[in-house]
């Protein structure tokens, strides 16, 4: 029973390890995204 309780701990604690990292991931992505548009825009000449 112990063991059960143990591996249940362990499967939660690494979904939500599993979602942390694809939430950091989509934000480093879009963070990226960002900062090439950026660039893009400041070399057309769309600096503000």
């Amino acid at each position: 029973m112990a063991s059960s309780t143990s591996r249940r701990t362990v499967s939660w604690w690494r979904r939500v390890g599993w979602l942390v990292l694809i939430w950091a991931a989509s934000v480093a992505a879009l963070a990226v995204m960002a900062l090439f548009f950026r660039v893009l825009m400041r070399l057309a000449g769309m600096s503000s």
